[in-house]
């Protein structure tokens, strides 16, 4: 330390305290001189002041403990420690190493007492030495193009990776961005769940290049002290990555300006904080103080006192979450720069990216992010990395690094096809492994994925004179990307490696299938990286060494092999397999192609119309041309044939194409060859020339001439019915040659050619022919057709010469036309000779002009156009007609202007008949019926005719109008509207009157009114039609006289006698609720003189103060008394008017109300009414005194406060004050309070003198004190929970006051705690209450196991936390969740080899230890295998079908063989559903041999072959041998069998006598036979012995057992030997007889091959006919289904349509379906069904809703199958929850379910029943417990029956109650009749169904649910069927083939070549020669198929392998040797080998 430091104490104190060691000022060497001080807190009981000893005074622990004591004035007798800030006890043996210079200390009274304050404890952080040595390395971020900002957060995850490394659970890293102003200033927080720091390991953080290789010294502790490297890992994923003590400093401030470490070590109560600060730096280095020194904060966890800057608010809640933490760390990043905090909010998605590109196989583990493998469960799932970045006002984003699906290795890995893998071995340590991917064309496009952010994709500009070779996928990106212990290294990269380069020179695939492929190298820490892991320093150097050495990895094992021979074949593989690079497109079909040899290929061939090849399009019709084809062809695409089963446009790299040879003329043929085979470059043109030079010899050309005249020229127009001439035509083929036939070819033959004449004509409703003959070659011409003269049809013609065969008439030969010509005419209208009149436009009018149009017609009826001028002539009776002009218009003809004059009766008009008249035609007149109507307007007449009127002021005048048209007829027309203006004075009204329909009217309107006339006055009246200008106006003079009716009101009040005008608008002021009396009026004309008023005028008077006036009154003058309101604010407006026809009069006054005397005390609240409890209210309530009429006094003053008294419940009087307000005249009370009590509404009495109001005050709750649970009842009852399932209610908790009223507290956070062994999913996160002081925590899913845990909610309100109830949860297992399995079998049985298993049963046990009953048997397998260690070959057995004995939840396995060999077996038993694998436990089986049923010898020995010499070897029968007793099967099988053993010789013929015998001339020895064996040596004939030359003999061995018992007698072994009296003889005989006893053995092992395979083969067939059959039957099923069997041939078609299916099953599950809310009881046991409501389900609406009704009383009983389980719930619901046990019903009594309605009566129907009776029990539908629910409901129910109506149930009870009892009844539409015939009401009445609040039964899921389940299971079977008969015909194949095999002939060759040699070798031997029968084999195996059951393929193949083992060969005798002499009663040994089947 190295300067001068203040340290606050912990009250405030500062201290000054001298460093050691100074970097800043230049008295270094005076402080080394200094003393050597240690700081001490005393941390006991509080947060007292540091202490500083001088260390140098003490050298022993005593001493330095005593002046401890004495400096804190500490009795030595009291009992403390003095501890290290990292807690270890300072103690006499660790004193002089832990206490230092320096050193701080604490006094505790323990170690691990939690620290009441926290503390500072100094620190120096110098610089290590490293900084100087490694100052070369260049400047950590070199960006390269890139942003290095990631890079340095990826510095900080390293840290975090290193520490998390020894964690066993989840590692969690998060990066927080914290960028909310609200909370502080940008801020960026690593935290991370590692093992923490000590303050000892936090210094040595600070120290600046102190790496972990380094940190050794005895003065530093080190997390990394005594470095061990890690073991290896796959990909080198150690996390070992925390390097140099460089990377985080450098990381954090280039973030920010400053870095707050926080961190806690497992074993540590403390949390130690160390700040560093560029500021801080600074302001150090400005005073000269020491640098690299500063303090660690030692702190409890949570305490955040400290923080006090408004910048970093944002670390109290982060502080606050380091509860219950048991080891963390914490970088936070403060005074992070703009630009930094710019990119990261503008780059989220960019730069989280990349740090998932750098981390991406610590995230996902060694094999990286394969989406499409199943994800494995491992140490390296474990990691998460989350960022998350925070802004204010914006939903947080947050990302788990692991959800990143785009960056770059994922993107690789899913991209990629295929990979190679390989490592590199460099010299040292280093190991590279490597894998390179392979990335196809497809699609049309390269599937190497891009990358925007690779500064290699960047283009650069090149140069005019050069260019850029493109590189294809890859572009211009290196190869390999390098990771250095599994972490991305980004800016070292490499290019290739020889072995992977593209070739110089074409090799075996492409150059662009080079740049399809990505690689990555992992490297591990032998090679150097820069202390900021951005480059490698040597790697490539040491890669491209010629001593490194590449090897190829296959299947995780090394091979050396030439790794570029390798790489070459894997990419020519890759380029064949994966690119797809033809596009086929079209698609047509898929066909069978029976043209092709091998009926494997004939299917199926998809069909295309056409290809994308190269760049080039080839489609059906296409002209192409062959290639290296013999003969080079020409012809058109037919289709494209793509081998497989494809769809839709596909890619591929070949196919076949069909091509019809061209010209098909002469080629009638279609050729199929490969696509390669097209020519890509030929020009179609060149194929066209080639194909025109072919046809040139075909019919080209048709040759037409006319002889007799009459031609028709093409396009040529003609009148209608001008001919046309005959007609001369040849035929030229292009040679211009005449034919009359095919020219002969091999193909076409010799036909005849005809022509063809067609005339079509084209009428406008389509084509039509008219014409149609055929013309042969005839003598004078060559084919000749007649003139036509029925032409006579206007329009388009056809005339069409067509060439066609002689026999089909077909115009086309081979596929191309033959010759035509085609002559294309118009025939056009003749001369004009009729006419029609065409259409007229009405309505016609008098005088106005119209047309009259004509058509002009020739003989056919064509409108045509006039050969000579025309003059039409009108003519009509009783009009004057005229027209202007006749104009022809085409072929119509109009006559223009035609107008009539004359009378017509009304509006209405008059019908005329006009005729027309053509001069000059043949028909040259028609007639017409026209309707004229009257003309425009054009005069105005109005009446009366006279021009002066005299009208008096006030009066209106009516005036008559007429329009008249020309004729004078009146007329009408729309919008004809007279108009009357008075002229001579303003405001004169306007007349107006509609003429529109009857063209007359009477115009007039309001009454005339000049103001102030005095005497007569002239007026003008001018009237005029402004629509019609041509119409003249009208005037007339109004003289005007003055009126006399009323013109003025006044009013007058009158006081005695003296009348007071009151004026208009005049306010008087009056006692408020007083009347105003003695008001008068007086009216008068428009002369000033005063009106009488009659009765008649009274009527017209009306006051608005009073609805009723006395007319009496009026007449005299008096008005009625008026009202005063009693409201000084109500002002009222009295108004008098008078009105009649003429004039409106009004005079209107306003009464002001003034106060009375004072009356009430009214009390008003200003502010909130809401008061809370133990709080004053924060409004006022204000006073005031009113009049009886509530009008406030204003007279009042100060001192009338002294009278008011205030009294309530519960009011606290103690800071009540009543104060004055003089604005406004009124009293005001404040610091009202209530004591504590109930909340609610409160009353407050006010009273002044004898006046009193009340005031209404709500009292809410205090500040929360306790926290409540809502809707969860009694909390002090355990609820009970299965285990895995969700809680029936959501966790709502409530805060409240003291007084436990609720208290609507918002924003509070409250989190819930729960004991470590449960498991909450979702995990409770924190939440915040709402407006009411709520907090829901949602719905839980519970795991635990069995017992009872506890959850509290806690509450934290203002630093304080607030302790909840706790919730004690029961949990219960599930009893539908299997755990485990249980087997019983009997455990005395004995297991006999080849016997049969005893009967094993498996139940599968639940949670609750209960047998499951809802087990498929196909779930449950028997595993069982030699040993006791697990076996992958083990042999699988299936569990039996069930018989109707079989106890339910048991599954039997019943009559499985044991295996043939004896010894320890194992059985285990597995259970698998879905995802879920049980194990029983291991079950050791003994297997013992059988009955002994065989003497064997051990090994079988050779022939022997003896002589009687002199010489003991050369007479030895049997020199050691031994022989055991045997079952069937070969095993020993007499260990309890003890005896003897019988030799004898004896002769194969019966009649020999001469009898070879034993030495010592005995014809029999005896030998021990002991534990069912006997050791027979040295059996030796006697020399000289008694025997025929050249004779074979047998030596029987036969067994002699002394207790046999019940035992069968075992046969004898028989050996044969051949005697021979001579010794050369024998010699040759012997060796004759052993070559005799090898070609036997060879012989059996042969046979039992060829038996072997033969059973096999029939095994076989048997599978593959049993597998037919069950695939046809399950096809014929899904058709049953209606599942349409083409789409699901294959199991991809299997799979896609099962996915499909699913999906639609997995939608109409999801569609909304009435469902019962009542929660249902927990099933903790089996015994409890649940509640009623939840045991039925009903399908219709209207019938659920009334049996839910019905039932409503008891849908809340829970129903058990026990009365102790309905005790127990009744007991543990405190008798609040109805129970049912089913075994207390009287079952009796119950409904019969077959009993038949009550209008049925034995089988009869006594009368048609309306409204469609059922049981009401017949429409329940149950999903389980079948049975017993419908004893439930049959007993709640009974007989009730439901109906459509009310009405059909009223009848239907009429007529049952005639015949029975009727039950009762229930209507659809809600009603009940009950069966006592009750019914009305409303509680016979159901309610709506959301009235029922939930309680009614759900409906069930609908039909297509259950029909697509049913589907997708026999679907599923199907397919298991098809892949099962596909494997079978497939082994079945493959196996015929093997018999076919030039193998097996070969030994079927030798098998005959070796019997013979062996006949040949016993006629030498003289021998009875062997007789060929399969029988001898030892080893053939029958295998029992009396159950049908087919042997698994293992089974079988493991008999083949036993059948012709060598092991074996050479142990069996020959049959034939075991034959006795016949009549020797004696049996062969094992002659029988048959596998047999007990009973």
């Amino acid at each position: 330390m190295a300067a001068v430091a203040v340290e606050s104490g912990g009250a405030g104190e500062q201290r000054q305290v001298v460093a050691s060691h100074s970097t800043a000022g230049g008295n270094a060497d005076k402080d080394r001189n200094r003393k050597k001080m240690v700081f001490i807190f005393d941390r006991r009981l509080g947060d007292s002041s540091e202490k500083c000893l001088d260390l140098s005074n003490w050298s022993t622990y005593a001493e330095f403990k005593s002046a401890v004591c004495q400096a804190f004035d500490i009795n030595a007798e009291k009992k403390f420690v003095i501890t290290t800030t990292n807690r270890k006890e300072i103690k006499n043996q660790n004193f002089d190493k832990s206490v230092k210079d320096g050193t701080t200390l604490y006094i505790l009274y323990s170690v691990d007492q939690i620290l009441p304050s926290a503390t500072k404890e100094r620190i120096d952080f110098l610089p290590h030495y490293d900084t100087l040595v490694k100052s070369g390395m260049y400047e950590y971020y070199a960006s390269e193009g890139q942003t290095p900002l990631p890079f340095a957060f990826a510095e900080l995850i390293d840290n975090s990776l290193s520490a998390t490394a020894s964690s066993k659970g989840i590692r969690n890293i998060q990066v927080r961005l914290l960028f909310d102003e609200s909370q502080g200033k940008p801020a960026v927080a690593v935290i991370d769940n590692g093992r923490g720091m000590t303050s000892k390991q936090l210094n040595n953080w600070a120290v600046y290049r102190l790496s972990k290789f380094t940190r050794t010294d005895d003065d530093i502790e080190s997390d990394h002290s005594g470095y061990v490297r890690p073991p290896v890992v796959p990909r080198s994923l150690n996390s070992d990555i925390s390097y140099f003590g460089v990377g985080g400093k450098q990381a954090v401030f280039f973030i920010g300006q400053s870095t707050r470490m926080i961190t806690k070590p497992a074993d540590s109560q403390d949390v130690h904080e160390l700040i560093l600060s560029k500021d801080d730096f600074e302001k150090k280095e400005k005073n000269k103080e020491a640098i690299y020194s500063g303090f660690i904060r030692n702190r409890k966890p949570t305490d955040s006192m400290h923080i006090t800057s408004e910048d970093e608010r944002f670390l109290h809640g982060l502080i606050m979450e380091e509860k219950d933490k048991e080891s963390f760390t914490a970088v936070v990043i403060t005074g992070v720069q703009q630009a930094h905090v710019q990119y990261l909010k503008s780059y989220f998605h960019l730069w989280t990216r990349q740090l998932a590109h750098i981390y991406h196989y610590y995230i996902h583990g060694p094999k990286g992010n394969d989406m499409d493998a199943t994800r494995e469960v491992g140490s390296f799932n474990n990691i998460d990395i989350e960022i998350s970045m925070f802004e204010k006002g914006k939903v947080p984003k947050i990302v788990n690094l692991r959800e990143i699906k785009d960056d770059m290795q994922t993107l690789f890995i899913n991209t990629a096809a295929d990979s190679f893998e390989f490592k590199a071995h460099v010299e040292g340590e280093g190991v590279v492994e490597g894998i390179i991917r392979y990335h196809p064309f497809l699609y049309d496009k390269e599937t190497y994925p891009e990358d925007v952010s690779c500064p290699f994709n960047v283009l650069e500009d090149d140069e005019e004179d050069c260019y850029s070779v493109d590189k294809g996928a890859r572009g211009k990106r290196p190869i390999f990307e390098c990771f250095w212990n599994g972490r991305l290294i980004p800016y070292t990269t490499v290019e290739d490696f020889e072995f992977c380069a593209p070739p110089k020179k074409r090799g075996l695939v492409a150059l662009e299938c080079f740049n399809r492929i990505s690689g990555v190298l992992f490297t591990n820490d032998k090679f150097q990286v820069s202390t900021n892991k951005l480059t490698f320093m040597d790697l490539e150097l040491k890669l491209k060494d010629k001593n490194t050495l590449f090897t190829r990895v296959v299947n995780g094992q090394e091979q050396r092999m030439k790794i570029d021979r390798e790489f070459a074949m894997w990419l020519k593989e890759c380029h064949e397999k994966y690119d797809k690079q033809i596009k086929f497109s079209c698609y047509k079909g898929t066909i069978t192609r029976s043209d092709l040899p091998s009926k494997r290929m004939q299917s199926p061939w998809a069909v295309y119309a056409g290809i994308e090849w190269d760049g080039k399009t080839f489609k059906a019709g296409h002209l192409v041309k062959t290639i290296k084809t013999l003969p080079i062809i020409y012809g058109s695409i037919v289709r494209f044939l793509l081998y497989g089963d494809h769809e839709g446009d596909v890619f591929s790299t070949g196919g076949e194409v069909q091509i019809v040879v061209e010209p098909q003329a002469l080629y009638d043929e279609v050729k199929t060859i490969p696509i390669s085979k097209l020519d890509r470059t030929v020009a179609v043109a060149m194929i066209k020339k080639y194909i025109e030079d072919e046809m040139a010899r075909l019919p080209d050309k048709l040759s037409v001439t006319w002889p007799e005249g009459d031609e028709l020229i093409a396009n040529d127009s003609r009148p209608a019915g001008i001919p046309i001439g005959a007609l001369r035509i040849e035929i030229l083929n292009k040679k211009g040659e005449a034919m009359q036939k095919l020219p002969g070819t091999s193909h076409g033959g010799s036909k005849k050619l005809l022509v063809e004449l067609k005339v079509i004509w084209h009428s406008s409703t389509g084509d039509k022919e008219i014409v149609s003959h055929i013309s042969q070659h005839g003598g004078k011409w060559p084919y000749w057709f007649k003139k036509m003269e029925n032409i006579n049809k206007l329009g388009v013609y056809t005339l069409k010469l067509q060439v066609v065969l002689n026999e089909s008439n077909a115009d086309t030969y081979a596929g191309r036309p033959l010759p035509s010509r085609i002559f294309k005419f118009t025939v056009t209208e003749g001369k004009p000779d009729k006419f029609t009149v065409g259409l007229l436009d009405p309505p016609f009018r008098i005088a106005v002009p119209f047309n009259i149009p004509l058509d002009l017609q020739d003989e056919f009826g064509h409108s045509t156009q006039p050969s000579s001028v025309i003059k039409p002539i009108l003519e009509a009776s009783g009009l004057e007609l005229r027209y202007e002009t006749f104009v022809a218009k085409g072929t119509s003809f109009i006559i223009k202007g035609v107008t009539a004059r004359g009378p017509v009766n009304n509006c209405q008009g008059k019908n005329f008949s006009l005729k027309v008249i053509l001069p000059g035609l043949k028909e040259d007149s028609q007639m017409l019926k026209i309707r004229l109507l009257p003309g425009p307007p054009r005069e105005l007449r109005i009446k009366p005719d006279s021009n002066k009127v005299i009208i008096e002021n006030g009066t209106a005048f009516p005036f008559q109008a007429e329009v008249l048209d020309e004729a004078g007829n009146v007329t009408a027309q729309p919008k004809l509207v007279v108009h009357c203006k008075f002229l001579g004075a303003p405001n004169l009204p306007v007349y107006t009157v509609d003429c529109s329909n009857t063209g007359t009217g009477i115009i007039t309107g309001p009454v005339i009114h000049v103001l102030n006339i005095k005497k007569d006055q002239t007026l003008k009246a001018r009237f005029e039609i402004s629509s019609c200008k041509d119409v003249s106006a009208v005037e007339k003079v109004i003289k005007l006289l003055p009126s006399t009716q009323v013109a003025k009101l006044l009013i007058f009040s009158m006081d005695g006698q003296k009348a007071t005008p009151i004026k208009h608008q005049d306010e008087i002021n009056w006692i408020a609720g007083d009347i105003i009396h003695h008001l008068i009026f007086r009216m008068y004309d428009e002369g000033d003189r005063q009106i009488v008023v009659t009765f008649s005028l009274a009527e017209k008077i009306k006051v608005n103060w009073t609805p009723r006036i006395n007319r009496e009154h009026l007449i005299q003058g008096l008005l009625p008394d008026v009202k005063v309101p009693c409201s000084i604010k109500d002002v009222r407006y009295c108004q008098v008017s008078y009105q009649d026809d003429h004039v409106s009069l009004e005079s209107a006054f306003t009464v002001k109300p003034q106060p009375d005397e004072p009356k009430l005390l009214k009390c008003s609240l200003k502010g909130l009414s809401t008061v809370q409890m133990g709080e004053e209210l924060q409004g006022e309530i204000h006073s005031i005194l009113t009049d009886r009429h509530g009008n406030q006094i204003q007279t009042l003053t100060s001192s009338c406060v002294n009278l008011l008294g205030i009294a309530g419940e519960g009011l606290d009087k103690s800071n009540l004050k009543v104060t004055w307000q003089e604005n406004g005249r009124n009293m005001v009370v404040r610091g009202i309070k209530f004591m504590p009590g109930t909340t609610g509404h409160k009353e407050l009495c006010f009273a002044w003198r004898d006046f009193v109001d009340y005031v209404r005050i709500h009292l809410t709750a205090g500040p929360p004190t306790q926290i409540t649970i809502l809707e969860w009842g009694n909390t002090e009852e355990p609820l009970s929970v299965v285990n895995g399932k969700t809680l029936d209610k959501s966790l709502v908790v409530q805060l409240c006051d003291a007084w436990e009223n609720p208290s609507p507290e918002p924003l509070i956070k409250v989190v819930l705690i729960k004991e470590s062994g449960l498991k909450l999913s979702p995990a409770p996160l924190q939440q915040k209450t709402d407006e009411n002081g709520r907090a829901s925590f949602g719905l839980f899913q519970i795991f635990a196991t069995r017992g009872e845990y506890t959850l509290q909610v806690k509450a934290v309100i203002n630093k304080s936390t607030l302790d909840g109830p706790v919730i004690r949860l029961n949990v219960v297992p599930d009893p539908n969740k299997p755990i485990s399995l249980y087997v019983d079998y009997d455990k005395n049985a004995s297991f006999v080899a080849g016997g049969f298993l005893t009967d094993f049963v498996v139940s599968v046990i639940s949670e609750d230890g209960i047998a499951m009953k809802n087990i498929k048997p196909a779930d449950l397998t028997l595993r069982i295998w030699r040993g006791q260690r697990p076996s992958s070959n083990a042999t699988v057995l299936n569990c039996n079908k069930g018989r109707e004995s079989d106890k339910e939840g048991c599954f039997y396995f019943r009559d499985k063989i044991l295996p043939e060999r004896t010894g320890v077996h194992s059985i285990q038993f597995a259970y698998s559903q879905d995802k879920t694998m049980l194990y029983s436990e291991q079950i050791t089986l003994n297997v013992v041999p059988g009955e002994p049923v065989k003497l064997m010898p051990e090994e079988h020995p050779a022939t022997p072959t003896v002589s009687n010499v002199r010489s003991v070897a050369h007479r030895t029968l049997v020199k050691n041998l031994c022989l055991k007793i045997m079952d069937e099967y070969n095993n020993a099988a007499g260990e309890d069998i003890c005896g003897k053993l019988v030799v004898t010789i004896k002769s194969t013929t019966e009649d020999d006598s001469e009898i070879p015998q034993f030495q010592g001339k005995i014809s029999h020895l005896e030998f021990e036979l002991n534990q069912g064996s006997s050791v027979v040596s040295n059996l030796v004939l006697t020399e000289n012995s008694p025997g025929r030359d050249s004779t074979e003999y047998m030596l029987v061995f036969e067994p002699t057992i002394s207790t046999l018992g019940k035992r069968n007698p075992l046969p004898p072994y028989i050996l044969c030997f051949m005697f021979y009296n001579d010794f050369k003889k024998q010699q040759q005989m012997a060796t004759l007889t052993k070559e005799k006893d090898q070609l036997s053995q060879s012989i059996v092992a042969y046979r039992s091959l060829f038996d072997t395979t033969n059973q096999l083969i029939g095994e076989m067939k048997c599978q593959a006919h049993e597998a037919t059959a069950k695939e046809t039957h399950l096809r014929n099923e899904l058709r049953k289904q209606k599942i349409n069997t083409a789409e699901i041939t294959t199991p991809q078609g299997i799979d896609a349509a099962v996915k499909q299916m699913k999906i639609d099953r997995d939608r109409i599950f999801k569609l909304p379906r009435r469902t019962c809310s009542l929660p249902n009881y927990t099933r903790s046991s089996a015994d409890i069904l649940g509640k009623i409501a939840h045991l039925a389900m009903i399908e219709n609406d209207e019938v659920a809703k009334v049996i839910s009704w019905h039932m409503a009383s008891d849908m809340d009983c829970v129903v058990t199958l026990t009365t102790d389980a309905a005790r127990r719930i009744f007991d543990e619901s405190q008798g609040r929850q109805q129970v049912l046990p089913l075994d207390s019903i009287y079952r009796k009594n119950l409904p019969d379910c077959n009993r038949p309605l009550p209008h049925m009566r034995n089988g009869k129907c006594h009368f048609k029943p309306e409204g469609n009776p059922i049981f009401a029990r017949d429409l329940l539908i149950f999903s389980e417990n079948v049975e017993q629910c419908r004893i439930v409901f049959g007993m709640l129910l009974g007989d009730t029956i439901i109906l459509d109506n009310l009405n059909a149930a009223n009848q239907y009870r009429k007529e049952v109650v005639k015949i029975t009892h009727c039950p009762t009844l229930l209507s659809r539409d809600g009603d009940r009749i009950r069966s006592n015939g009750k019914f009305g009401g409303l509680q016979n009445k159901a309610p709506p169904m959301d009235k029922l609040r939930g309680m009614v039964f759900g409906a069930p899921l609908p039909k297509a649910y259950h029909t697509l389940n049913s589907q997708i299971d026999f679907i599923q079977q199907y397919r298991s069927a098809l892949i099962k008969l596909n494997n079978v015909k497939q082994e079945l194949d493959l196996q015929l083939k093997y018999l076919g095999s030039p193998e097996m002939t070969l030994k079927h060759k030798e098998l005959t070549e070796q019997e013979n040699q062996l006949k040949q070798i016993e006629k030498q031997l003289g021998m009875t020669p062997t007789g060929v029968t399969s029988a001898c084999s030892p080893k053939t195996v029958a295998l029992d198929l009396s159950d049908g059951q087919t042997p698994s393929k293992r089974m079988r193949r493991e008999s083949a392998k036993k059948t012709y083992s060598a092991e074996e060969w050479v142990s069996i005798p020959l049959r034939k040797s075991q034959q006795p002499p016949s009549g020797s009663g004696l049996d062969t040994n094992g002659s029988t080998l048959t596998r047999k089947r007990k009973a």
